[in-house]
């Protein structure tokens, strides 16, 4: 049996409104226990529900496993188990479940691409839960809804971690129905808002060791603490400070043991970067950094001359591994042929920029002050402002190469800042 946390008072009474609602959505920071709460009351409208088609998704047909049907021991199979099996559906990953009134099946789609509509047509669901809707295509969470539209007792749970004001789905769906709800009292919209302050599953302690790893003036915080719909805007890393930079001999220690790494980002006609990073007693060290642009310098390299390039920055020196962005297929198996040991980036672009951002507001990541090019890089590193007023957040694509390959190491090597 599952083993939950107290619920306050706020998310009783979200829990209370599931049943009498076919629109809830659950709206606010991380780890403020959404998910779960959507979980639990989706699984008990199930156990009665009368259709039999149901579907779970997210932006990918990952994620709509992860955050659903497992959810870290709170998902869907824990609640049915021994009353559940995974398998297959008209050629589409889902999981049977047996509830108290006859099986029911749950289809498992990611919605995240334009396209990815196609694979829900077709059927009627009795329900549908969809993870982070914000961050799905929004032809997909429209076609959910249409595709609830015939249910004997239509249901459709939402969850959101906040994103800019101006994201389509607050502004296409969130909008309207919060404005049908003013206008209509049994309209079924059940809305709430939820922090991290709001899960009794963590200690003072805890919440207090997950704030130390924030900067409170980020836009990190004020989405994933605070739970508030922020721009992107401005400079990305307007954290990093003189007290991020150090010189040879102030650094690294090397008469204790430490890790060495190096990160690359690849490019023939846009410049190319390596930086050489060290890990010591908990902190990273960038050492040292190679910039090679060949417009600057009229003269395009290949793979194998710049394989060649950074086995001499390498130096015959002991290392771990070299990521390199996945995309830079012809140089991997270049420097490979030379014995140089390669690991993919991970390349996830927001994740890998929020890290980045914790690592300096934290003086967990510090830049050697002769690494020039990066320290211009990260000075002028600033989020699209066109895209901002879209409701997309992505950085300027312009002299960020450095910039790239230090999100490469973080992501692909740090992963996530343990509280």
């Amino acid at each position: 049996m599952i083993k939950y946390a107290p619920f306050c008072e706020k998310q009783v009474n979200y829990l209370k409104r599931c049943y009498d609602n076919w629109l809830n959505v659950a709206e606010g920071g991380k780890r403020a226990g959404k998910n779960v709460l959507n979980i639990m009351a989706w699984c008990e409208i199930l156990e009665t529900h009368p259709d039999k088609l149901h579907l779970a998704s997210g932006v990918s047909v990952a994620s709509a496993k992860l955050n659903i049907i497992d959810s870290n021991g709170f998902g869907v199979k824990h609640w049915f188990k021994g009353r559940c099996r995974e398998g297959m559906y008209q050629q589409r990953e889902a999981l049977y479940i047996y509830t108290r009134t006859g099986e029911k099946v749950i289809l498992i789609s990611g919605g995240g691409k334009e396209g990815d509509e196609r694979y829900i047509k077709g059927n009627t669901y009795g329900s549908a839960y969809v993870t982070e809707a914000n961050e799905c295509c929004k032809t997909f969470v429209k076609e959910t809804f249409d595709r609830t539209l015939s249910s004997a007792d239509r249901k459709i749970f939402i969850d959101l971690n906040p994103k800019a004001p101006n994201n389509w789905f607050y502004v296409e769906i969130l909008e309207l129905h919060l404005g049908n709800a003013l206008k209509h009292a049994d309209y079924g919209l059940n809305y709430e808002h939820f922090t991290l302050l709001d899960n009794f599953s963590f200690t003072v302690a805890k919440i207090k060791e997950i704030l130390i790893t924030y900067d409170k003036h980020s836009i990190w915080y004020k989405r994933d603490i605070l739970g508030l719909r922020q721009n992107a805007e401005g400079v990305i890393y307007d954290m990093f400070a003189d007290d991020n930079l150090y010189n040879d001999g102030e650094g690294v220690n090397y008469d204790l043991w430490y890790e060495r790494y190096y990160a690359l980002d690849y490019g023939t006609t846009n410049p190319c970067v390596f930086l050489e990073i060290i890990k010591q007693d908990g902190k990273y060290y960038l050492e040292n950094e190679y910039y090679y642009d060949s417009k600057a310098k009229s003269r395009q390299k290949d793979d194998a001359e710049y394989a060649d390039d950074l086995l001499k920055f390498i130096d015959g020196k002991r290392y771990t591994s070299v990521i390199v962005d996945p995309s830079a297929a012809s140089f991997k198996v270049a420097a490979r042929k030379k014995g140089i040991k390669i690991r993919d980036a991970d390349n996830e672009v927001l994740d890998g920029i929020r890290l980045v951002s914790s690592l300096f507001a934290l003086k967990l990541l510090k830049v050697n002050r002769k690494c020039i090019n990066i320290i211009k890089e990260i000075a002028g590193y600033i989020w699209d402002a066109k895209a901002a007023e879209r409701g997309d957040e992505k950085p300027i694509k312009v002299g960020d190469h450095a910039c790239d390959a230090l999100r490469y190491f973080c992501k692909t090597i740090i992963r996530v800042i343990r509280g």
